[in-house]
């Protein structure tokens, strides 16, 4: 197992675990944080032994959301040039979520408790959420006299439509995991992080079963969708499929089913 100061990540059966490991501050993100997990997608995403990546917490919380006495430092004195750091300072952290969403790697957020704040603009990042059933979620920068700036005023409102979505981004109010299932953010609702872990392994494992080079093509395809439209996407995935077809796990699927065994894929 690999640990930095502010996570800790563990692999099994082509399955990266990615836990949050500041539980002593409610897994609260400083700045180091945000270095910290785009280092750590970059590895992901290069690592052809990982298929699927899973994101939990450690602690009472999943997240409480960005650290705000570390937050305060980026605060400037209201000179042009500490405007401009700012900025700056912001568009870097927004790097850290990026590099979850453009990881090839499938990603899935498996949260307990609380998710508040950064921890919302991380989850939306990913490509599928969980929640035990005590989970309460929260935008919260808009009670705090923030303008919500790393991923979820771009990124959730294609998860969950408009008219939920503003809601809760223009009250900053608490909704709860069942609100959260109503709504489409998360998939499923377990009783206990023991199951939700159980849940998150099982679903992962599905992924990991699959041709890993045709389940990262479709989420390079599903993202180029939603940020280039239809008419863009039917090119961008012929293109794909002509450039990957055939393949020796298409192959291989095609023994498998002919032989009534299970397919063993290799991404090749």
């Amino acid at each position: 197992m690999n640990e930095t100061s502010n996570f800790k990540v563990k692999t099994d059966h082509h399955i990266a675990w990615l836990t949050l490991n500041r539980p002593e501050k409610r897994n609260t993100m400083g700045l180091a944080f945000f270095e910290e997990i785009g280092e750590l997608f970059d590895g992901f995403d290069r690592d052809p032994d990982i298929r699927v990546v899973v994101i939990k917490a450690e602690g009472k919380s999943f997240s409480a959301g960005t650290d705000l006495e570390e937050a305060a430092k980026l605060l400037g004195q209201g000179s042009a040039d500490g405007r401009e750091s700012m900025r700056n300072k912001i568009l870097e952290l927004q790097q850290g979520f990026t590099k979850i969403e453009r990881c090839r790697k499938p990603v899935i957020a498996a949260i307990h408790s609380h998710c508040i704040g950064g921890g919302v603009d991380m989850i939306c990042a990913c490509d599928i959420r969980m929640a035990t059933a005590d989970a309460i979620f929260s935008i919260r920068e808009t009670r705090m006299g923030i303008i919500a700036d790393l991923g979820t005023l771009q990124r959730l409102p294609h998860i969950i439509g408009q008219g939920w979505f503003r809601e809760l981004a223009l009250t900053g109010r608490d909704f709860t995991a069942q609100e959260a299932l109503q709504m489409g953010l998360v998939t499923r609702i377990c009783d206990d992080p023991s199951t939700l872990y159980e849940e998150a392994e099982k679903l992962a494992s599905q992924i990991a079963a699959c041709p890993p080079l045709t389940v990262q093509g479709t989420k390079e395809t599903l993202i180029f969708n939603r940020d280039n439209g239809i008419e863009a996407g039917l090119h961008y995935v012929a293109q794909k499929n002509a450039a990957a077809l055939p393949s020796e796990d298409l192959f291989e699927a095609v023994s498998a089913f002919m032989e009534k065994r299970e397919p063993v894929f290799k991404g090749r």
